[in-house]
């Protein structure tokens, strides 16, 4: 056996009972020996889940775990009264869709009328229907609100019948299972009429589907579906004959290379190199009576049950969670690719039981007997305890029975989802199915997120509702007063109150009032925030400038509904691995015996070179021809080794010294270390290595962390390559010579040891562990005669490879006798089989041998930065966004690395916090805040929430995680946040994830600010899902971050587009659309409410119904929608280049109090005009009428009303015109259009006699020359305010915008900014989001998709090259001088006050300011 996990413990036959009253999940949690058990059942794992109290969920596994009997009696107290299993366990079919063709219009109608929204509607619907509230037609009046219900549903159906989908794909999908069984766990299933009904409407639906594609039968018939996807994998039955065949092939196969290793000299592959044999047990009874009838049936995912034997293939998928028990690998392991689970691609190994290792046939699972004892349902997906145990007969007294047990944990179970790879076959046991497996407990666990201004929302809609509850009572109590002035000549026409009396008849009204002014909260606002929303995310998913072209991954949006927040964002809190960085490792120095090799020029020491002043142009030049000509050197040597296995375009190691020394140019010792050094990088790993079939000598290393792959591809290329793993274990050619070492043991890394482990036994016959790690761990285990000079050069070194950005690991080893670890050895399988606190005492056991070890040397390895993050870290600044690093690597590497990407600056003061009480950390940040004149107050922390100014101080805060542990609790948290405040940089290091967590909630909560997460690894879930917006990278570590976050890009330099462009015209586009959609809703209800006061408040409206019904869904919608969706202050080209416009979200001066009342209160003024304009213009005109030529009189109340209706859908129609930036060719269109929608209806709707008083209206008020004049007169009066405020605005107090367009007219930005005049097509595709969701274009590395989009132009000017902006009617006597920004002048006073940039002083200047960037800031 390679490698020894578990052991089994025995006990006497008699104590069979003990063991069930330990063991048994039907005993009451009082025994003590149960309770330890149960802190083994997934107990507390600070490292895992961040520290939280685990021991409700703990006493709740406790009684929900269960016990899966196979092939054994099941107990007496697991039985029901019908002799059948007590638990039912859920079908394996699931469902993620919220409906079903029955359930759907019930569930989604419950659902959608949990919005309060949409009952306050349903609400004034139900109260239309009765007669006395005065509304004329009920059906009508439904309208809106059934087209905004089925907008909603139908878009709910389309994602449920996507998921619908997906769950049929994955419930039938095929796999094999144990047929010709009885399986005790489960019973027979009942299957209702109604199921058989819709499967045999299924079944019919599919034929008929496959009959019109030409096919015959059921496209899911079994024996039409090959089990796995796979068409080269050549299908195998399930009999004995082949499976022996299969194992037999499998044996003999090596993962890297199929062939049969040949003994060679000083390498006998003789059983005495191999580990030592236990007596494991056997689970299979072989004196057990067996029908002998069971075979593996093909069968779909969904019919999978718990306590099914399951057969599965090499890339086949995982159908449930399963146990393994035996695989075709000699040590029953196998390798499992979890990236469907948590978005790694590294392959894991997993372990059968050992007992269960001979199980390789339908018949010797019949034979197997055993009962597995499972903890409950838990969604941690890397922890699981479980028990197997079974009876076996005694090897010297066959008479006598033993009981035997072998615990399972995490490393035995293989998750749903997930799928086998680089295994032949495996066979499990299935222990959990359905919406009880891993997979399924996590779903959903992604918090849900609301934007700011749809938190904001709801206190406007709420004064709407109190505005709407005042105009109501008022009304109400005065159509009571009317009613009961008995001396009032209301009387006279109205023959009392159809209510009664005054009282009631003022209830009356105040209800009939609620429905008349309904659209003062508008119900058409939610959906078309939605609309907006979804075009936004729309937009952002197909922009070819975020198309990361090496993945074939866009932009991509998970969350919808904040994409306004990214207009907003002030903190970001960056991981550096993978998110700054590549994190594709190369292997470019080492140390060893105390000696330094590797010649490099890494990012990290140009920043040196920056931050002490020299020209770091030249020095990179001749540093790289330096590295160059050493590399030439270097090859020239490596290609006189026979080494077939080097690939000399993937040496990233560069030293011809080494080369030298290891071939004795510097004495035989040294040789030997770097022969040793090597021969451990080689060895100490769990690489998987494969060959390319293009290139049988090319290896392929594939590793669970790309720093081991870089490690063990060093090796190779300088002569130590493994070419194959063995059954027994690793196989390392050095100089055409083969030698296998056999792995003993792995002890495996985590970050708690940081650090692992093998133990290996030489060709020789020695034995040798390799540890790799930390070098603060390796240097506390080294032994006491290890030489001092070693050990201090390698300290030293060491240092010198962090302080140049490169990550550094020791490299150590120690011999051990075969007395010592065969002790060793059986102390660590007592400590692998321990019921309770298995993993401290692995961790003990692990400790011990850990030890006495001889330093080799020590590794450096870089991590590159991503393209473009330097200027990206730099425009950032530059828009007012403040950066914090929060990283686990070392201080010295996060420092150096701050320098190469622009966060930190040569000019800086790098302060460093390092302590280990909480007094020092006080004094600490009591010294430091007497600096900035602080004493860290909670009234100084008011003050902080206000300013919104990058610090002015070049100071940067560099912190570790230990001293941060302290610095975070509440006694100095504010002080320290205070502290973080003043610091141009902060720099976290050697912090976990819940550090993380907790750095990002102290800022977002203490500063009340919008803050964005951004990461690739699983270790950065938690802060992607504290901050306001998550973004997630795609990168090497998996996609667990972009699986949990609320946009995902594929690097991270697209971030500046998202929030400069996007984020900002987004935030801008909804608050302009929000203000304006209260506007024009006000302008409409005032005109109903004003009409009030001429008809004694009794609720009667002048307009025709229909009017009223259309308004918001025909009328007004399209133009405030288009401009949510489409409006564009400047292009983005120029957001790019002035990123200062950005510090507007930032300030959030877009949507405030000040602006929403501001237009309320204009669009009440409108409604006077247009209402009172043309009321009193008609009483003033033959005393209550109009005469035409042809002596008709239009005197009606409807025409009253088309009078008043015209221009007041006129008036807000052209409001939103004019606060729309940008007027192209399509936005026009629409605007026209939605105005004639109010002339199409009345013309169409007059012919037609169902309305009487409506009959003909068109031709009398359209034919009527006073009808143009009033619309002329009050459209021109009611728009004038609004205009003179633009107008003001834009010559005495321009936004930052404004000058900035102003000055893209002037040509400041270049002659490709100046406007349509000379602006292409080609110039819009490339920023025009492309309506191609493949990227055509930009997969061939054009950049651009070939084609314009004409509905959304992201450039300058329309696709067509015409363009309309209020810039152009800009007085030209603006000259060259554009006048000061108002914000520019606010900002001046601002900046005294810590307020805002003071860089964006800059934006009141002349253009120079703004032209274009070196191409170093581009």
């Amino acid at each position: 056996m390679a490698r020894v996990r578990w052991a089994t413990i025995r006990h006497p036959a008699n104590s069979s009972k003990a063991i069930l009253r330990r063991l048994s999940a039907r005993r009451g949690p009082q025994n003590p020996r149960l309770e330890t058990i149960g802190e083994n059942f997934g107990g507390e794992n600070p490292a895992t889940h961040g520290g939280e109290d685990l021991r409700d969920e703990n006493e709740l596994k406790l009684e929900e775990r269960r016990t899966i009997y196979v092939n054994v009696p099941v107990d007496e107290v697991d039985l029901d009264e019908d002799r059948l299993i007590r638990h039912r366990y859920p079908r394996n079919k699931i469902r993620t869709a919220k409906y079903t063709p029955l359930s759907f219009v019930p569930k989604n109608l419950w659902y959608q009328f949990h919005n309060v929204a949409n009952l306050y509607f349903l609400l004034l619907v139900i109260l239309q229907c009765f007669s006395i509230f005065g509304a004329t037609n009920p059906g009508l009046s439904a309208v809106p609100l059934i087209v905004i219900v089925v907008i909603t549903a139908i878009k709910d159906a389309i994602e449920d019948w996507r998921r619908t989908v997906l769950d049929n794909q994955v419930n039938n999908t095929p796999t094999r299972r144990l047929g010709l069984w009885h399986n005790a766990n489960a019973t027979d299933e009942q299957v209702g009429v109604w199921r058989r009904i819709k499967k045999a409407t299924s079944r019919l639906i599919r034929k008929l589907n496959a009959q019109r594609k030409g096919q015959v039968g059921d496209p899911l018939d079994l024996d039409r579906i090959t089990t796995r996807p796979s068409a080269d994998m050549v299908r195998r039955s399930a009999d004995l004959r082949r499976s022996m065949d299969l194992l037999r092939r499998s044996e003999s196969r090596a993962h890297g290379e199929e062939s049969i290793l040949k003994p060679m000299a000083g390498n006998e592959y003789e059983a005495d190199f191999a580990p030592m044999q236990h007596n494991v047990g056997d689970v299979i009874d072989k004196t057990r009576q067996t029908p002998g009838k069971a075979e593996w049936e093909r069968t779909y995912w969904k019919n999978v049950r718990v306590g099914d034997f399951v057969r599965l293939r090499n890339d086949d998928a995982i159908p449930a969670d399963v146990v393994v028990l035996a695989t075709s690998e000699a040590d029953s392991a196998c390798y499992v690719e979890t990236k469907n689970l948590d978005g790694e691609t590294n392959l894991k190994i997993r372990h059968g039981l050992r007992a269960a290792s001979k199980i390789k046939t339908p018949l010797d699972c019949e034979a197997a007997s055993f009962i597995i004892e499972s903890e409950g349902p838990s969604p941690h997906l890397y922890n699981y305890s479980a028990l197997a145990r079974w009876t076996e007969r005694d090897e010297l007294d066959p008479s006598k029975f033993e009981e035997k047990l072998e615990p399972i944990s995490a490393e035995t179970l293989l998750l749903r989802g997930c799928t086998l790879r680089n295994t032949a076959w495996v066979i499990g046991i299935v222990v959990f199915t359905g919406d009880d497996t891993k997979i399924m407990q996590n779903a959903g666990v992604t918090p849900s997120k609301r934007s700011r201004i749809a938190r904001e929302l709801n206190w406007t809609v709420l004064s709407n509702f109190v505005l709407l509850f005042i105009m109501c009572v008022v009304c109400g109590t005065a159509n009571g007063i009317y009613l009961d002035d008995q001396t009032s000549t209301f009387n006279v026409f109205d023959m009392g109150a159809e209510a009664g009396g005054p009282a009631v008849a003022g209830v009356v009204t105040f209800f009939t009032c609620l429905i008349l002014f309904q659209n003062l909260v508008p119900i058409s606002l939610y959906i078309s925030i939605e609309i907006v929303k979804t075009a936004q995310a729309y937009f952002i998913y197909s922009d070819l400038d975020m198309y990361h072209a090496e993945l074939d991954y866009p932009c991509t949006p998970k969350s919808w509904n904040i994409s306004d927040d990214l207009g907003q964002i002030e903190y970001v809190f960056s991981d550096k691995t993978g998110t700054l960085t590549q994190n594709v490792m190369e292997f470019k120095k080492c140390t060893i015996n105390g000696i330094p090799y590797g010649e490099a020029y890494t990012e990290a020491m140009a920043g040196i070179a920056k931050r002490q002043g020299h020209d770091i142009v030249a020095m990179r030049e001749r540093e790289l021809q330096r590295v160059s000509e050493d590399r030439a050197s270097m090859l020239q040597q490596l290609r006189q080794q026979r080494n077939r296995y080097l690939l000399e375009d993937e040496l990233t190691f560069v030293s011809s010294t080494f080369i030298r020394d290891m071939n004795g140019h510097n004495g035989e010792t040294q040789a030997e270390a770097c022969k040793q050094f090597m021969l451990a990088l080689a060895l100490c790993h769990t690489v998987l290595v494969e060959r390319d079939p293009q290139n049988r000598q090319r290896l392929i290393y594939k590793a669970q962390s790309p720093d081991e792959a870089a490690l063990v591809a060093t090796a190779r290329d300088l002569g130590f390559p493994m070419p194959e793993r063995t059954q027994r274990g690793v196989v390392i050619e050095h100089e055409s010579c083969r030698r296998e070492y056999v792995l003993m043991d792995e002890l495996e890394f985590n970050s708690s040891r940081k650090r692992m482990s093998i133990i290996v036994r030489k060709p020789d016959g020695g034995i040798r562990l390799y540890c790799k790690g930390a070098d603060s761990v390796i240097f506390a285990r080294l032994a006491e005669d290890q030489k001092t000079s070693v050990r201090q050069d390698t300290a030293r070194d060491l240092d010198i490879f962090a302080n140049e950005g490169l990550r550094t690991l020791c490299i150590a080893y120690r011999d051990l006798s075969e007395q010592h670890y065969a002790d060793w050895s059986k102390q660590h399988r007592v400590a692998a089989a321990s019921l309770s606190n298995r993993e401290e005492k692995i961790a003990e056991s692990c400790d011990e041998i850990e030890r006495e070890l001889v330093l080799l040397g020590g590794t450096a390895i870089e991590d590159r930065l991503q393209d473009g993050v330097p200027e990206a870290i730099a425009l950032l600044g530059e828009a007012g966004i403040k950066l914090w690093v929060l990283t686990g690597d070392k201080v010295e590497t996060a420092i150096n690395i701050g320098y190469s990407c622009n966060l930190l600056d040569t000019d800086m003061e790098v302060v460093q916090m390092a302590c280990d009480k909480p007094e020092t950390a006080a004094s600490l940040l009591s010294m430091h805040l007497g600096k900035f004149n602080l004493v860290g107050s909670p009234e100084e922390l008011k003050v902080a929430r206000h300013d919104h100014a990058p610090p002015s101080s070049k100071t940067a805060l560099v912190v570790d995680g230990d001293t941060l542990k302290l610095l975070l609790h509440d006694d100095l948290r504010t002080r320290f946040l205070l502290l973080c405040k003043q610091m141009k940089a902060v720099l976290c290091c050697r912090v976990s994830p819940a550090q993380k967590a907790e750095v990002v909630r102290m800022v977002k909560l203490g500063l009340d600010v919008m803050t964005l997460s951004i990461g690739d690894g699983a270790n950065d879930v938690a802060m992607i899902q504290q901050a306001d917006v998550g973004i997630g990278i795609a990168g090497v570590e998996g996609r667990q971050a972009v699986m949990s976050s609320d946009y995902a890009i594929g690097q991270f330099r697209f971030l500046t587009k998202l929030l400069l462009v996007h984020g900002r015209w987004s935030y801008r586009r909804l608050a302009e659309m929000i203000a304006c959609f209260f506007n024009k809703n006000i302008v409409w209800t005032f005109t109903l409410f004003w009409y009030q006061i001429y008809d004694q408040f009794d609720g009667q409206y002048h307009f025709d119904y229909t009017y009223i019904l259309l308004y918001n869904l025909a009328f007004t919608s399209l133009p405030i929608i288009f401009m949510g969706a489409f409006d564009q202050d400047v292009s983005a080209r120029v957001s790019m280049k002035v990123p200062q416009l950005y510090m507007r979200g930032i300030l959030r001066k877009d949507w405030r109090p000040m602006k929403f009342w501001s237009y309320m209160i204009d669009g009440l003024y409108a409604s006077a005009i247009c209402f009172f304009f043309p009321f009193l213009l008609y009483n003033a005109s033959g005393r209550g009428t109009f005469i035409q030529q042809d002596g008709h009189t239009n005197n009606s109340l409807v025409e009253l009303g088309a009078y008043i209706a015209h221009p007041t859908v006129l008036v807000v129609n052209t409001f939103v015109l004019i606060n729309t930036s940008r007027w192209d060719w399509l936005f026009m269109l629409i605007w026209a259009i939605s105005n004639l929608l109010l002339w199409l209806w009345t013309g169409i709707y007059a012919q037609f006699e169902a309305n009487p008083q409506f009959y003909h209206l068109a031709s009398h008020v359209y034919g009527s020359l006073t009808f143009w004049a009033v619309l002329l007169v009050t459209v021109v009066a009611a728009l004038l305010p609004r205009f003179c405020i633009i107008a003001y605005r834009s010559l005495y107090a321009p936004q930052d915008a404004d000058i900035v367009r102003e000055q893209v007219k002037l040509g400041y930005f270049g002659d490709e900014f100046t406007g349509a005049a000379k602006s292409d097509s080609s110039e819009g595709a490339s920023e025009t989001p492309s309506f191609d969701k493949h990227h055509p274009g930009a997969a061939n590395g054009s950049g651009s998709s070939g084609r314009t989009n004409p509905f959304v132009d992201e450039a300058d000017a329309s696709a067509d090259g015409h363009s309309f902006s209020r810039a152009d009617a800009r007085p030209s006597s603006w000259g060259t001088s554009p006048p000061t920004s108002q914000e520019g002048s606010d900002r001046v006073e601002l900046v005294k006050k810590g307020d805002t940039l003071s860089t964006a002083t800059c934006i009141s200047t002349p253009a120079p300011v703004y032209g274009p960037r070196t191409s170093r800031q581009q």
